[in-house]
């Protein structure tokens, strides 16, 4: 009877033993969930304020306004004088290649001006590399090369030529003046100057 009851007495402090191990893993499991959830909730916060601050105060840029036809940079293909003429803005016409060195370190500045200058003056760029019959007419003789035109058609005239370091071409029979230019790279400031001379507003 002894026996027995001590065998009872041990099954029974065995299974209190594992009711004991059993809710000390679950009190730990309980006490690492707390513990996540102390830093995790903190830190989604941070983020959702973080997140808050950065819509505020960086707003999604506007999409940029399609380029019409007319006002596209490239002319490679499609070059016709008369009609970037007729637009009625101030206009540089630079041909170049897109292999040639200086021509490349151009194209950014073609490219800033041409979609920054939409509506007020005209930016077109003609690889004579890939198309060379197309600069038939145009006294090219380097590239890159830029020529300007008034908003009505005819060649810009510089205040001073030679400072400005412009080719003016005339005719040398009548010495009329059909073209400017201006030979080998320009930066954003000096065209921009340029074309706010010849009225671009």
């Amino acid at each position: 009877m002894m026996n027995e009851n001590n065998s009872n007495n041990n099954e029974e402090n065995k299974i209190q033993e594992n009711m004991n191990q059993i809710s000390k893993m679950v009190n730990d499991k309980n006490k690492r969930k707390a513990l996540f959830i102390k830093i995790f909730i903190p830190v989604v916060i941070v983020f959702i304020i973080a997140g808050i601050y950065f819509l505020k105060n960086y707003p999604e840029k506007p999409p940029a306004e399609p380029i019409l036809p007319e006002y596209a940079l490239d002319a490679t293909y499609d070059f016709n004088l008369e009609e970037i003429l007729s637009l009625g803005l101030p206009v540089m016409i630079d041909f170049g290649a897109d292999s040639c060195q200086p021509c490349r370190q151009m194209a950014p500045v073609l490219e800033e001006l041409n979609e920054e200058l939409q509506g007020k003056a005209v930016i077109k760029f003609v690889d004579v590399w890939k198309n060379p019959d197309i600069a038939g007419g145009i006294p090219l003789r380097v590239i890159p090369t830029q020529f300007f035109f008034y908003p009505d058609g005819s060649p810009y005239v510089p205040p001073d030529a030679q400072s400005s370091n412009l080719v003016i071409y005339q005719h040398k029979d009548t010495g009329m003046h059909f073209f400017t230019a201006h030979e080998g790279g320009m930066d954003k400031n000096s065209i921009l100057t340029i074309l706010e001379d010849m009225g671009m507003k």
